[in-house]
């Protein structure tokens, strides 16, 4: 009967910053891989979906925070339509959008070129992202007692 219990608004916003923390982390970690993973050699299939895969995380640490409420599981389900979305849209081409995906925003926010190997990076970020939320909300219950 964990879901019927009531949740005070204390803990809501703990529970979003925390997610934003994280989410902050994510953006970091990706940006990093995307700048320097290439002249540190990593290779480019690591940089590629090690991006999407750190994107997609975010995704779903930053839906937590603003929905943190939903369980898990709700999350994950949003998060995932959002990639979903997103990868899909990317067949989508009109002259600002393309123009948008042409800068360094777009690219990180929309991306440029289909592919269904994205979407699998998206689950496994997403799967991530749920596994990071959980390791932090089981540390924060410690924390708290």
């Amino acid at each position: 009967m964990r879901g019927a219990q009531p949740v005070n608004t204390n803990t809501l916003r703990r529970r979003s910053m925390i997610r934003a923390a994280l989410a902050l982390a994510a953006i970091a970690c990706g940006l990093s891989l995307r700048w320097y993973g290439f002249p540190l050699g990593l290779p480019a299939f690591a940089v590629k979906y090690g991006g999407s895969l750190l994107w997609a995380t975010m995704v779903f640490l930053l839906v937590g925070a603003l929905l943190p409420r939903l369980t898990r599981g709700q999350l994950v389900a949003i998060a995932m339509a959002i990639a979903v979305v997103v990868e899909f849209s990317r067949l989508v081409h009109t002259p600002w959008l393309d123009a948008f995906r042409l800068t360094t925003a777009g690219a990180l926010l929309l991306g440029r070129i289909f592919s269904l190997w994205n979407v699998v990076a998206y689950a496994v970020g997403i799967a991530f992202g749920a596994w990071i939320d959980r390791l932090a909300a089981v540390a924060n219950t410690h924390s708290a007692s």
